[in-house]
């Protein structure tokens, strides 16, 4: 029987735990695989379109700035009736944005597209409140651990798919797997997703989500155009001078808003703000490593150091990340036997350490560029799948997509 009535009451005794699992796992699959497909394109739109390499770059960009002003707002519906229906809606924004980025509209249609794929980068908080609310005891637990490991090992499984299709196939071929992935969680989400529990209607603070959606537009768009310092310094301290303004008039209004868009109380509790404040930093040490590691391989031999690989193999590359991830994500519940969850965290905070420093040591073969990818995953895979019992354990269950 199928869990998308609208009724929100019952719903808890009508998803079925298998197919719901399913389900969840592959919305954040493929969220996190599509919002990552820019990044193998990234020089298959510069040439076929006749653009710079930094404006193909937007492509990646546009992308993650999106998710980044989505996920605020999507974490708050998921605290409220309306999961299921805002889950579907970004789901067929993700669709809508698949086919424009297929279509061959031009360079500005391909960037609309992405930025309607980054949106779905929000729906991993509402997976996880979905685990949470529908399902119960360890299978609740181990879904959400497993939720968050999807939403970084995505990039493993898009980066090589999309790198050998483009290369079969073509720029446009290899954004049609967007089409099709998106396509085939909408219809799971459709027949699957439960509504979620008969909770009172939430309201979203709208001009707290215009205020922090502004502040985050502002402060990303200054970092990521590092032209800005080097060349109009002035104007990107004036941009980041005006960033922290938004930023600190949004915690005002959050502070006297009767529905707030984040709960500033629960976000200053000391596990979620080191929860946190860790997360950030390996992100940072994971993202740079991915990078770095996929640019390095792919450098022509000609210029002194990399390996001259093809966008495919570099996607190859990533595999061993993702494996890893995925497995140490599976193992996190009897690692909890042995270890509590803070020394966990600090374990995988060490371990994507390691690939750093290893990369940076090491990189005169591709074996050594799979070991540090493989111990990027285990700490990556060790933090994510860790990360939720902390923030979970003070958290109340309707604010958890929110957390």
């Amino acid at each position: 029987m199928s869990a998308g009535g609208d009724a929100a009451g019952g719903h808890e005794q009508l998803a079925e735990p298998p197919r719901l699992v399913a389900t969840v796992m592959c919305i954040a699959l493929v969220a996190s695989a599509i919002g990552s497909l820019g990044a193998p394109l990234i020089t298959s739109v510069a040439t076929d379109l006749h653009v710079s390499l930094a404006s193909a770059q937007w492509t990646l960009t546009i992308a993650l700035l999106a998710g980044a002003l989505a996920t605020p707002v999507l974490g708050r519906l998921g605290a409220g009736p309306r999961r299921r229906a805002a889950v579907l809606a970004v789901l067929v924004s993700v669709l809508a944005g698949s086919v424009l980025t297929v279509l061959p509209l031009g360079f500005g249609f391909l960037l609309l597209g992405r930025a309607l794929q980054g949106i779905g980068l929000g729906l991993t908080s509402l997976m996880m409140g979905t685990a949470r609310d529908h399902l119960r005891g360890q299978r609740s637990l181990t879904t959400i651990a497993q939720v968050s490991v999807a939403s970084t090992i995505g990039a493993g499984i898009g980066y090589p798919l999309a790198g050998l299709v483009d290369e079969l196939a073509g720029l446009h071929a290899a954004y049609g797997l967007g089409v099709l992935t998106a396509g085939a969680a909408l219809v799971m989400a459709w027949r699957y997703l439960p509504a979620p529990p008969a909770r009172p209607a939430v309201e979203v603070d709208v001009l707290g989500a215009v205020v922090l959606g502004l502040g985050l537009l502002i402060l990303l768009l200054c970092i990521s155009q590092t032209a800005l310092f080097e060349h109009h310094l002035t104007w990107a301290l004036g941009l980041l001078a005006i960033s922290g303004a938004l930023f600190g008039l949004w915690i005002s209004l959050e502070r006297r808003a009767d529905a707030p868009l984040i709960d500033l109380e629960l976000f200053r509790h000391p596990a979620v703000v080191a929860v946190n404040a860790t997360m950030f930093v390996a992100g940072i040490g994971m993202y740079l490593l991915l990078s770095m590691i996929t640019r390095f391989v792919q450098t022509p031999l000609a210029a002194g150091y990399g390996f001259g690989a093809s966008t495919f193999v570099a996607g190859l590359v990533l595999v061993p990340f993702s494996l890893a991830g995925f497995l140490t994500g599976r193992l996190q519940p009897r690692l909890r036997t042995v270890l509590d969850a803070w020394a966990i965290l600090a374990l995988s905070a060490l371990l994507v350490a390691a690939g750093c420093v290893l990369f940076a040591f090491a990189r005169s073969s591709l074996l050594e560029c799979l070991v540090a990818m493989a111990l990027l995953g285990i700490g990556v895979g060790t933090f994510f799948s860790s990360m939720p019992d902390v923030i979970l354990a003070v958290t109340p269950p309707a604010e958890t997509s929110s957390a």
